[in-house]
């Protein structure tokens, strides 16, 4: 492909784009493709001879579209958002053309002290301590990984990645059960095993870790040979919202000596209002949080943001400093590749940088606040049909809801809902989770796509109702 071709093509696709968004609403927001179907519709082998590239393009209008869930749609209430604001897609395009490899300062400096300014940015947003520092990541599960690894080496005293896990004693890392699956994932990577694992019972109106069972978690280990190496909290689970009382923990933590990192990738870009800080109280005593401005921020996947107090254990445990990666003639830079479990880095902080100037934080404040209050306003609508349990309370903007049937069994009830939510995500007009709380099956219903409406959240009320009524043929 030539200078030419490449221009007319990339201007085609950025066309194309600017087009999808503006019909997006239009599309059913999960995708109705089935099972295998794009797999039937694609030669079984690679293409011997190349083809033109309109060809190509043709095909991919063609069959691709079709078979996507459209995370961009305004009605896409489901899990939590994967925001991609339009400054945030132009970014994207000048960094797919760019295609630098950051991994280290003299690969892309730009890349890696727009990053650093980013991040202090980010600080400032939060309203952090300022000696908070940071790195950006894909995602919040390489950010957990990063933590539990410093976990275990802290704990080992660093002799866990020289000298193998074999023989060493065995750490134990405390959660609740409400904490994502991520921590599991990170615990079996990091070699802890899932057994060591500690669930930490919860309690109170925000499903928190109970401090005292805390505790008494860690005594019972210390007394049995076991090493207490690391607590996890969250704020804003992705089940329905549990969040940790995080000075009561990290109290307890501090009398152990464990490093606690909070996962708050959902809930933690709305702390840029002050107004819901309340929710972390405490979060200056914890060693690392992780925050995904992908999420609600309007910044795109993929952007995950991991702070933390003091980088020194991080870099004992993850800093390599092989004789091809050292940049020998330019003292004080920094390399964000030791801050990561990947060598290879993209350049995310452009898109960042894009967005927050963009919309500044005023803008993103007021996209966050309209959220949780319609949120709040919808959860007062239902309440009013005598069709649907609240479940749980909006936390930010997140809440949970059932369909009743007073002639249904629990086990019934649990059925009635699995179908109640085929029928609304079938529809298309609207895209809902699911999720279970003490065994009952219920809806998860969260506002945060970037271009949501209240007429969208409206029309989102109307569709629950309607077919609400048609599930218990009423």
């Amino acid at each position: 492909m030539d200078a030419e071709e490449f221009r007319d093509w990339a201007l085609k696709a950025a066309n194309w784009g600017v087009d999808y968004r503006k019909t997006v609403s239009e599309r059913p927001v999960r995708s109705p493709m089935q099972p295998s179907e794009l797999i039937a519709a694609l030669p079984g082998e690679p293409p011997e001879v190349g083809v033109p590239f309109e060809e190509l393009f043709s095909d991919f209008e063609r069959l691709i579209p079709h078979g996507l869930t459209h995370w961009q749609h305004p009605r896409f209430f489901a899990y939590f958002p994967s925001n991609a604001a339009p400054p945030s897609v132009i970014a994207e395009i000048l960094t797919a053309a760019i295609s630098a490899q950051c991994m280290i300062w003299q690969t892309s400096p730009a890349a890696t002290e727009l990053e650093t300014v980013m991040l202090r940015w980010l600080v400032t947003a939060f309203g952090l301590p300022n000696e908070f520092d940071g790195v950006v990541h894909d995602t919040a599960s390489t950010a957990t990984l990063v933590a539990v690894l410093t976990m275990r080496e802290r704990a080992l005293q660093w002799r866990g990645n020289q000298e193998g896990l074999s023989g060493q004693q065995r750490c134990r890392i405390y959660a609740s059960d409400l904490v994502h699956s991520s921590i599991d994932r990170a615990i079996w990577i990091s070699g802890i095993g899932q057994e060591n694992l500690v669930r930490i019972p919860t309690d109170g109106p925000h499903n928190s870790l109970n401090p005292q069972a805390l505790r008494a978690a860690i005594e019972t280990d210390m007394g049995a040979g076991f090493l207490p190496a690391g607590v996890i909290l969250c704020v804003g689970g992705t089940s329905f919202g549990a969040s940790d009382q995080i000075n009561a923990a990290c109290e307890v933590a501090q009398e152990y000596g464990l490093y606690v990192h909070v996962d708050a990738a959902w809930a933690g870009s709305a702390m840029i209002c002050p107004e819901f800080r309340s929710l972390w109280q405490g979060i200056e005593l914890v060693d690392s949080i992780v925050i995904n401005p992908h999420k609600w921020l309007g910044i795109q996947f993929d952007c995950s943001t991991h702070f933390f107090r003091d980088a020194s254990p991080i870099l004992k445990t993850l800093a390599i400093h092989p004789d091809y990666l050292q940049t020998y003639d330019k003292a004080g830079v920094r390399d964000y590749c030791e801050y990561t479990i990947p060598l290879g880095r993209r350049f995310r902080a452009l898109k960042m940088w894009f967005v927050l100037r963009y919309y500044g934080l005023e803008g993103l404040r007021t996209r966050i606040r309209n959220h949780v209050a319609w949120s709040q306003v919808l959860v007062e609508e239902l309440r009013q049909s005598p069709l649907i349990e609240i479940c749980t309370p909006p936390f930010l903007s997140l809440f949970t809801f059932r369909l009743l049937d007073q002639s249904l069994s629990e086990e019934g009830l649990n059925l009635l809902n699995l179908e109640f939510l085929r029928r609304i995500n079938d529809e298309g007009l609207i895209y809902l989770s699911p999720t279970k709380i003490d065994g009952r099956q219920v809806i998860r219903f969260q506002i945060g796509q970037f271009d949501c409406s209240e007429a969208d959240v409206k029309l989102a009320k109307d569709c629950i109702l309607r077919l609400a009524a048609e599930c218990v043929g009423h």
